[in-house]
């Protein structure tokens, strides 16, 4: 299949499809005798594998690392269990950023409770008001 029709089959667009064929996540396709890229059934499998772990909001270097222990099917999946343990723990931090987060918007959103001027609006002075801190590192892959 050409890459549109591989695009259609994954609902990835042509540009992501080329971004992994250069990233390395997607191997290169053969090409027909007019220059068109033309992809097989394991092209189209692995680009779902990487679609369904993109979905799951997975780095490349996940995906990468993943790839390349399904490329030996043999093998046990101690690895395989051990990079998703750590994609968890990455998500468990998010969600512990983004509480924080959303308790400082409601404390801000608090300070404005009924419609008035800008100028006096306590969002905008609160805003004003706050110190502007440094955002500390993510302790997230992404």
């Amino acid at each position: 299949m050409k890459i549109g029709e591989l695009a259609q089959a994954t609902n990835c667009p042509t540009e992501t499809i080329r971004f992994y064929e250069k990233s390395g996540l997607l191997p290169a396709p053969g090409r027909t005798p007019g220059n068109y890229r033309q992809y097989g059934a394991a092209h189209l499998e692995r680009l779902r594998f990487i679609r369904n772990c993109r979905s799951l909001d997975m780095a490349h270097d996940e995906i990468r690392a993943l790839l390349g222990m399904i490329d030996y099917p043999a093998r046990d999946c101690g690895d395989i269990n051990q990079l998703l343990d750590e994609h968890i723990a990455h998500v468990q931090v998010r969600l512990r950023e983004l509480e924080d987060l959303r308790g400082q918007l409601l404390r801000l959103r608090g300070q404005c409770q009924t419609e008035q001027a800008v100028d006096d609006c306590g969002i905008v002075q609160g805003l004003s008001r706050m110190q502007a801190t440094e955002k500390p590192p993510h302790a997230t892959h992404l």
